[in-house]
């Protein structure tokens, strides 16, 4: 989840301990571990801007910067397989998720849970964004998944609550950037919650959940390999 700060000292802080408990939620990571996967769980993301630098102003940069950095620790660990890494989050993260697949061919796949990815529509800032967009056009643009579309080269799960009513992120987001995405060729899918909002409640959706995001880690994540072979040897005509 990338998170703003005025400079290197306060970003460097540590927010979080590893010795807490874990509870079953449509968030938990238990589930992956047990299906084989390695899991690197709330990652700190910073986003620095010193002095006349706004945070934003460097987002793509550091946010890459910080996605390579991730998967180099856990590499060095000897845990993983680098041609075989999938990355996800919810709402802001979710805009992490697009972005990350946009800018950089860092990850195998991608799940992205509502989300914002056209900047423009939250045109009063975001986040920890203060500047309209009026104000700061250039980094509206360069932030929104939505107008680098045409970049996105990796397979990307879509989730959105149909009844989303959190102001920066409306169904609608969600169901553009799908638009755009399979319009432009890419490898994407979309599912909408019927009866959820921002996040999501109901125990059909959670299982309905867990079953779209193993699906679709389990096809362009765990068996890549398998399947990028499948579609060499496919027949032509």
């Amino acid at each position: 989840y990338p998170r703003e700060y005025k400079d290197k000292s306060t970003a460097s802080q540590k927010r979080s301990n590893p010795n807490t408990f874990t509870y079953p939620s449509m968030r938990n990571p238990v589930y992956w571990a047990t299906q084989g996967y390695v899991v690197l769980d709330r990652a700190e993301f910073p986003i620095v801007g010193e002095g006349e630098e706004e945070p934003n102003d460097s987002f793509r940069k550091q946010l890459v910067a910080n996605g390579k950095a991730a998967i180099d620790a856990v590499d060095k660990m000897g845990f993983i397989d680098r041609e075989r890494v999938g990355v996800g989050g919810h709402s802001y993260g979710a805009f992490m998720v697009a972005n990350l697949l946009s800018h950089s061919n860092l990850f195998a796949a991608g799940i992205a849970r509502s989300g914002a990815y056209n900047r423009t529509l939250t045109p009063f800032g975001f986040q920890s964004e203060e500047r309209s967009y009026w104000e700061a056009p250039n980094v509206y643009y360069s932030m929104s998944p939505f107008m680098h579309a045409n970049k996105m080269k990796t397979p990307l799960l879509l989730v959105h609550g149909e009844e989303d009513n959190n102001s920066g992120t409306y169904p609608l987001q969600s169901v553009r950037y799908f638009n755009a995405l399979k319009g432009l060729g890419a490898t994407t899918r979309l599912v909408m919650f019927p009866k959820e909002s921002h996040g999501y409640r109901a125990k059909e959706s959670i299982l309905h959940l867990i079953w779209e995001q193993d699906r679709w880690f389990e096809m362009h994540v765990k068996n890549k390999k398998k399947r990028l072979v499948k579609e060499k040897n496919k027949p032509k005509g």
